[in-house]
């Protein structure tokens, strides 16, 4: 048997397997070294919550309110008012005039000048006047004393027709005589008293208290009856006296309070109450006038200064307000308020009484209470949920009654 020796084979199957496997390793390798990275990556660089995301959002949104953003809702009361004008006058006034005829010796006061009544003011030359009143007396005496006379005849008459010496008709006539005597008598002492009447209006007295506003004669003129001497305002009461359109009088009530500044106390406020409603309107206009008693205790106000103020037709009792300009109106007609709570702006609906327009506020019936926060500017940015903050000013405010 012949054994042959055969040449060396070659074993492809063998090769191709030395070949894959350090290929398969490289790619092993290159998927862990990825793998490795990839854990890394995650490792090192979380992903970011989504609360943490969601918070800084809502802190970007927040909204900084201003101070003339809002107003803090006021409880106090509101009163509606009527406008009006006039000038003041007094109350008490009085031109005194001369009731007799002669010269003027002395005037005692000059314009400016505040009297009492009875006070003396002027005195006229009275040696007429005492002359006059002698003239009288001296007739008055012998009036007196024809009475006198007459009496006595009277009274022997009396015993004659007693005794019958004389008739009846004798008697008569000497009673007659002394009825005539008697009446003389009466009108000599009036005559007298004019004289003495006279005689005393001959020094001039204020008849009220006031203060002198004009002096008519000096010393030294002639007077006669009915003549000016002198003119007497009292300024411790006046009277304006304001025209109202007669279309509003119906509002306008005997009582009713008023207020009103005059030129050159521009920030003091005058009061006064209505006193009287002319019950015609003027002429050539379609007012009426409107008498209101204003107190002057401290003589600050003249007769003829021009007044300008109001008349207080209605008064709501001490209530909530808030301010016209925070007023709204929704979709479905309400009337609402855009309010600040617990910084979030909500959209209050609110039932409105009184509404004053020329101090700008109404009279809130429900869903507003005092110190509430409302928004008066037009934010149109801003809406109902939105995140808002109060200003510093606004926030100590609003904590101080939680402070008490």
């Amino acid at each position: 048997m012949k054994i042959e020796t055969l040449p060396p084979t070659s074993h492809p199957t063998q090769r191709a397997r030395n070949w894959r496997l350090p290929a398969v390793a490289l790619v092993v390798l290159a998927i862990a070294g990825g793998w490795t990275v990839l854990r890394g990556n995650s490792v090192t660089t979380p992903a970011p919550k989504p609360g943490a995301a969601t918070a800084a959002a809502e802190k970007q949104d927040i909204y900084e309110l201003s101070t003339g953003d809002i107003a803090a809702v006021d409880a106090r009361s509101l009163a509606v008012s009527l406008p009006l004008s006039g000038s003041l006058a007094p109350l008490s006034s009085a031109t005194i005039k001369s009731k007799v005829s002669g010269v003027v010796e002395a005037t005692t006061v000059q314009e400016g000048m505040a009297v009492h009544a009875g006070q003396v003011l002027a005195r006229v030359d009275q040696a007429d006047l005492r002359a006059r009143l002698q003239q009288q007396q001296a007739q008055l005496d012998e009036a007196q004393a024809k009475l006198a006379m007459a009496s006595k005849n009277e009274t022997n008459s009396q015993a004659l027709l007693t005794q019958k010496y004389i008739s009846q008709n004798a008697y008569d006539s000497t009673q007659n005589t002394v009825d005539l005597a008697r009446a003389n008598v009466k009108s000599a002492t009036a005559m007298v008293e004019l004289a003495r009447i006279a005689l005393n209006d001959g020094v001039i007295k204020a008849p009220i208290d006031g203060v002198i506003s004009k002096r008519h004669v000096q010393a030294g003129e002639k007077l006669s009856p009915d003549m000016p001497v002198y003119s007497i305002v009292n300024l411790s009461q006046l009277i304006l006296e304001a025209q109202v359109p007669a279309a509003e009088i119906p509002r306008v009530k005997v009582g009713q309070d008023v207020r009103f500044r005059v030129d050159g106390f521009a920030q003091r406020d005058f009061h006064g109450q209505v006193a009287r409603i002319n019950p015609s309107t003027e002429a050539g206009s379609r007012a009426m006038l409107v008498y209101i008693t204003v107190g002057n205790d401290d003589s600050a106000l003249r007769a003829g200064m021009f007044a300008k103020g109001a008349i207080v037709t209605d008064r709501s009792p001490v209530a909530p307000v808030v301010p016209l300009a925070a007023l709204r109106t929704d979709k479905q007609g309400r009337q609402i308020v855009y309010k600040v709570e617990q910084g979030k702006l909500l959209a209050q609906p609110v039932r409105i009484g009184l509404r004053n327009e020329e101090e700008g506020y109404a009279e809130v019936h429900d869903g507003l209470t005092q110190g509430a926060h409302v928004i008066v500017s037009r934010l149109d940015s801003l809406k109902p949920g939105a995140a808002v903050k109060l200003p510093p000013a606004a926030q100590a405010k609003a904590a101080e009654p939680s402070k008490g």
